[in-house]
């Protein structure tokens, strides 16, 4: 993942990085400002890091069009290379990270337990089931930093779709019982007929601006059309 956009100095030019964050972070050249657009730095390095969390091309067009060509065409090409968009990656304030991956056998007390514990400080839920190597069938869940913000027009959904059909989508605004419990009884259902399913947590806004909206953490459970996945950790 890239975050954030960073500059460099000296009286002469400026030069933007991009920091690669992975298991070895380390900064890739974006392009170098000259001395007659060095006061155009903070500008550009704002309207980066805001586009990898908004994607709004015409805010980063204002900024990226007053440069020279070279320059322009430098940050299209680090952006469509280096930037892919992944939903669910950001959030207004910065990326989110992925923070614990674990492993249970069953949907049972203790899952449920693990759940609630995240989901009532606020941490960010993906869980999906898989079948292990005996045939049983696991769910894998990953915990993140935070819920990402989902706009009160957009669908309630923080997590690409893969290429199956969505069978149904359930979310716990549907109910008025237990968020967690609510989920987990749909998404075992299905996982109990032979569906792969994926439940994910969202901060559902009720405005388009995250800043400006307020917003209710909101369990999503998608069923596919598709059978359970051979878990990838035990091939």
């Amino acid at each position: 993942m890239v975050y954030p956009f960073l500059a460099h100095r000296s009286p002469s030019k400026s030069r933007i990085f991009a920091l690669v964050r992975a298991d070895e972070d380390r900064l890739e050249a974006v392009t170098t400002l000259g001395a007659a657009d060095v006061d155009a730095t903070d500008g550009l390095v704002s309207a980066l890091n805001s586009y990898l969390a908004d994607r709004d091309e015409e805010s980063l067009r204002a900024v990226v069009d007053r440069l020279p060509e070279a320059v322009r065409i430098a940050v299209r090409n680090f952006l469509r290379e280096r930037c892919a968009f992944e939903l669910g990656a950001f959030t207004a304030y910065g990326p989110i990270d992925d923070i614990r991956l674990c492993y249970f056998s069953r949907a049972d007390e203790e899952f449920i337990r693990y759940l609630e514990s995240a989901y009532m400080i606020g941490l960010g839920i993906r869980v999906t089931n898989e079948l292990g190597s005996s045939g049983n069938v696991d769910w894998e869940v990953q915990l993140r930093s935070e819920e990402v913000f989902v706009p009160a027009s957009a669908e309630p959904r923080a997590w690409a779709l893969p290429q199956a059909p969505v069978l149904r989508t359930w979310t716990s605004a549907e109910t008025r019982r237990d968020p967690v419990l609510s989920a987990v009884a749909v998404a075992r259902g299905a996982s109990d007929d032979g569906y792969w399913v994926r439940l994910h947590t969202i901060a559902k806004g009720d405005g388009e601006i995250e800043m400006e909206s307020s917003s209710t953490s909101t369990f999503v459970v998608d069923v596919f059309e598709a059978p359970i996945p051979v878990s990838a950790h035990d091939e």
